[in-house]
């Protein structure tokens, strides 16, 4: 048994937003990784707008991974991570891991809040996921036949929450290696938003089609579907910069970690489309 695999049987990791889009591959890998994994969420009792609950989630634990629902740009994010994380350590829970927003500058303040609370943390940036198409905001419209979203023609690297997770629980069993770095998570190459709608046209044998629009367009028709105006004001705050092409390359952190390429877009789309998730009804 390697070093390693002897501290990940003994680490007890506290898993925030165990049942979402992150959390629940994180959950899986870390199991995987042999990590006891302590799920948080408001199932179990866990919410992160009410301090009271995290002492009982957090209590006994060895590590915890971060991940602020709704945005990491948000000023309610920098807040709730640092007082998270103060209370973290202060019950002798010193390994955090953030999963923060690769260019967004918004989410800095948190990356502040959880570097100055004394905590042996790891910053996981990431860019914009894979199942953002699949699971996330983008399905609906996609399941219509058409997706409309501000991004104009800038290419992304989008990275499969899979590697996101494979990548948290790789730190989380590397000692001390990872603590204080901040690391880029993206995947192998470049797509546009119309190039990544082709690749899921491909994989469907449907024809999707992609209307970029402006992005204050975009925030009107989110207040329309009812989503509050704080949150669209962010929103509009956060594509209005980060579609600026800011992201439009590629880094090698995912293999430097996992020893591998991170999985790429094209898989990603096969077996979603495989698995039914841009079929209307």
């Amino acid at each position: 048994m390697t070093e390693n695999a002897a501290n990940s049987e003994r680490m007890t990791v506290v898993v925030t937003g165990a049942s979402g889009r992150t959390g629940s591959r994180v959950a899986q890998a870390a199991r995987a990784a042999g990590l006891t994994v302590r799920a948080a969420s408001r199932a179990q009792g866990f919410d992160w707008e009410n301090p009271t609950t995290w002492a009982e989630a957090l209590r006994g634990a060895d590590a915890a991974y971060l991940m602020y629902p709704s945005d990491v740009g948000s000023p309610a994010a920098a807040e709730g991570v640092g007082a998270l994380a103060r209370e973290a350590v202060g019950l002798g829970v010193r390994r955090l891991v953030l999963l923060s927003a690769r260019g967004e500058d918004q989410a800095l303040p948190t990356e502040e809040a959880l570097k100055s609370s004394g905590a042996d943390w790891t910053i996981v940036r990431a860019t914009w996921f894979s199942q953002n198409f699949s699971e996330g905001l983008l399905v609906e419209g996609l399941v219509q036949g058409e997706l409309v979203f501000p991004a104009g023609e800038v290419r992304e690297p989008f990275v499969d929450v899979r590697d996101i997770a494979d990548v948290v629980a790789a730190v989380l069993t590397s000692g001390d290696r990872y603590v204080g770095r901040t690391l880029e998570l993206t995947g192998p190459r470049l797509l546009s938003w119309r190039e990544a709608v082709a690749e899921i046209s491909a994989a469907t044998g449907a024809e999707f089609t992609y209307t970029p629009v402006p992005t204050r367009a975009y925030g009107e028709a989110l207040a329309g579907f009812g989503v509050p105006p704080e949150e669209v004001e962010l929103l509009v705050e956060v594509f209005e910069t980060l579609m600026d092409g800011r992201n439009a390359h590629v880094t090698d952190d995912v293999r430097q970690v996992l020893g591998r390429a991170p999985r790429d877009f094209t898989d990603f789309a096969r077996e979603a489309a495989a698995a039914g998730a841009w079929k209307a009804g």
